[in-house]
């Protein structure tokens, strides 16, 4: 009899830190229960229409992330059912029996750890005192802006940033083990949720913001309605629901320029996750470059966006009238790669499998 030589494959188990939830349950639970959630008990004004509308947006969208990380996936690791949780689970998660060879991680996002208040290192600490590793997909310079983390640094096994440089006071209480990414927060979608459409509206969809409308914007998207007329489709919502988000794909381009948060010297090389979950629904990606001129240089190189340069108006048409003319086949390859590999679920299980040494 030949012995396998094969090694066994490392067995992760993760639980996501949810705000818009309590106790730990099972990722699959709670996925099925979050749409019919009543989220008016977490509101100061419940009878607020406009409030209640952003308050489901916002918790469709944190359970879109819950998806992407209950769906991890690796070809070196096994990763196991995973739990969501929130401040009152985080603990629970650490105290369940571990099967044979378990290794567990929690997963936070954007300045959620800041919800934790004053408890936030002591909780963290705990976590990591029984082995639970930590990975902090943080956005909108969260070492500068979200208070406590420096009592969250200390904790910290994986933290992808979309500043750079770190501010110095957070940086100096990593771990030396840390391992940091300075990566934009990409598309908390499922890969190829979206169908490709081989014959998509040939129209440049806007992805403004009431929140975000600056002046820039604006100059945008007043130049853009003048010179494209009807192929020219603006939306003005801060955060596109998830259930019409996958119906965007009827555009074949989308333009994403820069975020009110991403004018700032270490926030240049990155972006919004705009462009990265228009990718993904097969639209054709139109970045705003930064001042700097070094925002998502590598997608650029290699023709998976168009670029156009900071605040430059006739640099904008000719993006996106060069958008509108990419090759069904060039499409599908841009499609492809933010697919395959700028979604967040594909991040962090890179990200976790770096720090594992696999690779």
């Amino acid at each position: 009899m030949t012995m396998s030589t094969s090694t066994p494959l490392r067995r992760i188990r993760v639980c996501y830190f949810d705000q818009w939830t309590d106790a730990l349950e099972p990722a699959g639970d709670f996925l099925a229960r979050a749409v019919g959630m009543d989220v008016r008990r977490r509101l100061a004004n419940p009878g607020d229409g406009e409030l209640l509308r952003k308050a489901r947006l916002d918790c469709d969208w944190y359970t879109e992330n819950a998806r992407c990380f209950a769906a991890l996936s690796h070809p070196e690791l096994e990763f196991l059912p995973a739990y969501v949780g929130g401040a009152a689970g985080l603990l629970e998660f650490a105290k369940l029996p571990r099967q044979p060879g378990e290794e567990r991680w929690l997963i936070t996002m954007g300045h959620q750890p800041q919800l934790l208040g004053a408890m936030a290192g002591r909780i963290f600490g705990l976590l990591s005192k029984v082995g639970v590793r930590h990975l902090l997909y943080a956005f909108d310079e969260a070492s500068r802006y979200m208070p406590g983390f420096g009592d969250v640094a200390p904790y910290l096994d994986v933290l992808i940033h979309d500043e750079a440089p770190l501010d110095f006071r957070g940086a100096a209480l990593l771990r030396a083990g840390c391992r940091r990414i300075h990566r934009s927060w990409v598309a908390n979608v499922l890969p190829f949720a979206a169908p490709f459409q081989e014959e998509p509206e040939k129209k440049v969809l806007f992805l403004g913001s009431k929140l975000g409308l600056t002046d820039n914007r604006l100059r945008q998207f007043e130049f853009l309605s003048e010179h494209l007329k009807d192929r020219f489709v603006p939306s003005h919502d801060h955060s596109v629901s998830v259930a019409d988000r996958l119906r965007l794909n009827r555009y074949k381009v989308g333009l994403a320029p820069e975020g009110r948060k991403f004018g700032t010297p270490a926030m240049s090389r990155t972006h919004t996750d705009r462009p990265f979950w228009l990718g993904c629904l097969g639209a054709v990606p139109v970045s705003e470059n930064s001042a700097a001129g070094d925002r998502l240089n590598e997608l650029a190189d290699a023709g998976l966006i168009v670029r156009y340069p900071h605040q430059d108006l006739k640099g904008l048409l000719r993006a996106c009238e060069q958008a509108l003319e990419v090759s069904e086949a060039d499409r599908r390859r841009i499609y492809l790669h933010f697919n395959e590999h700028e979604t967040v679920g594909a991040v962090v299980a890179q990200a976790i499998a770096g720090f594992l040494g696999v690779r």
